[in-house]
């Protein structure tokens, strides 16, 4: 039992429970979260514990606060209850007053690393992407206002980071302090942060800037630390008014592991996909890149090119460039035949068919020694129902069948239990070993299958 004094004193009561619970959390989630930290005062029997902000108490409130309970109470030896409360909340108001009363000047911010042709008026509207480049300049021109959020989605090489540049050059004009980063140069810094002990620096970084743009946000799915604090300075920017532009590869619903609370703030405001270019947008862009160059290309020598490449406008534009210095190098004219010879290294092999239902159903059973009759039957035995599930993920997943698809194909069962066992493979996916193990070993053995077929 622990003496008098400290359970009379709140600092060192508090002191005794972070020991405690140094053992029960990760050193990252400590240094973050309890670091700093201070027991304020008792209040007959709760302990109020200051914290660094508002966001470190709603995460501690949230997720801690059992953990907390226990432990205080093990010291104790009673029942013992906690609150928490942002530390100096006297002095920030104290010197919210000054700054009304003499502004001091903000300093000058650093400016964004982006890429000087990355404007709107190189960025060449076609029907793919019309609606995703109004709203960007909406953005650009009301930031914070009708199209904050604007989330860009789309497969690679269509266009997004450049759109999401464009925003910051047009908000780097007005003065107003941009950060854009990627989401994986996101979670680096939060990590150097949290090792460097320099968390308020971080925030203070990210939560005072004007505008946010982040490039490939699907990065930080599935990677908790970042989604918590990537959460909080999306509500910070949000609540103040200032403007977030966000691109990804997919959607916000179809983002895999992604917290559901990210997802829905991700929809508030608005969605536009990039899609591939028509043959004319893919001419116009070629015609642009041309011009750029300081080269005049006949225009049938645009649309053989422009008829090769027609998903990826980083491949179209890195084509005529091939082809301008093959024309030069070999002193030959700009030419259909030539293109074909400048591009014949790059032709693009035929898109390989997913595999069927039936090439994964009978690699799950060979791999879990199973006959078809058990995997296709009603039958409830974990034996069965879990390679039946990897095989509605793995038929989700590489053979990119609809729910009903796969539960014809599984003996007739119905999408919601189809969609359940996928999901649920998914979660497990993420957490167990085994499941890591199965479904990795099952991907080589339907891919080896695919090859020797």
């Amino acid at each position: 039992m622990p003496g008098e004094r400290v359970l009379n004193d709140p600092a060192a009561f508090w002191h005794a429970a972070l020991r405690d619970l140094a053992s029960q959390v990760s050193r990252a989630n400590y240094d973050t979260w309890l670091d700093g930290t201070e027991g304020v005062r008792l209040v007959d029997d709760t302990l109020v514990v200051g914290t660094r902000s508002e966001f470190v108490t709603e995460w501690l409130q949230k997720r801690l606060r059992p953990s907390i309970i226990r432990s205080l109470s093990e010291i104790a030896g009673h029942s013992v209850d906690v609150a928490f409360e942002p530390l100096r909340a006297d002095m920030d108001h104290a010197s919210a007053l000054d700054s009304v009363e003499s502004p001091a000047p903000r300093a000058a911010s650093p400016r964004p690393r982006l890429r000087e042709r990355y404007t709107f008026d190189r960025f060449i509207v076609g029907k793919g992407n019309e609606l995703a480049a109004a709203a960007a300049r909406g953005a650009a021109d009301s930031p914070g206002d009708r199209y904050n959020p604007l989330f860009l989605y789309g497969a690679a090489g269509l266009g997004k980071t450049h759109l999401l540049q464009a925003v910051g050059h047009m908000l780097v004009e007005r003065d107003l302090h941009v950060l854009y980063v990627s989401a994986e140069s996101f979670t680096n810094q939060l990590i150097t942060a949290i090792q460097g002990r320099k968390m308020e620096e971080f925030r203070k970084q990210y939560r005072e800037a004007d505008a946010l743009l982040i490039d490939d946000i699907q990065f930080i799915a599935g990677k908790e630390q970042t989604q918590e604090e990537f959460f909080h300075t999306f509500n910070e920017l949000y609540e103040t008014g200032h403007q977030i532009v966000i691109t990804s590869d997919k959607s916000p619903a179809l983002i895999p592991h992604l917290e559901e609370r990210l997802r829905t703030r991700f929809e508030w405001g608005m969605i536009a996909d990039v899609q591939a270019p028509d043959m004319e947008t893919r001419v116009a862009i070629l015609r642009s890149k041309a011009r750029e160059q300081g080269a005049v290309v006949p225009d049938a020598v645009l649309h053989v090119i422009a008829a090769r490449f027609k998903k990826n406008i980083r491949e179209l534009e890195g084509s005529l460039t091939r082809v301008l210095a093959y024309s030069r190098l070999t002193r030959e004219p700009l030419t259909p035949e030539l293109v074909q010879s400048a591009l014949s290294s790059l032709e693009p092999t035929e898109p390989r068919l997913p595999p069927s239902p039936g090439l994964i159903i009978e690699t799950v059973c060979r791999y879990f020694d199973i006959d078809q009759e058990s995997l296709l039957s009603k039958s409830r035995e974990k034996r069965v129902a879990y390679p039946r599930q990897i095989a509605m993920y793995l038929m989700r997943e590489l053979a990119h069948r609809s729910l009903v698809e796969i539960g014809d194909a599984l003996g007739g069962r119905d999408h919601s239990t189809v969609h359940h066992g996928w999901r649920k493979m998914e979660r497990s996916l993420a957490i167990d070993p085994e499941t890591q193990r199965d479904i990795g070993s099952l991907r080589e053995m339907v891919e080896q299958a695919r090859r020797i077929a």
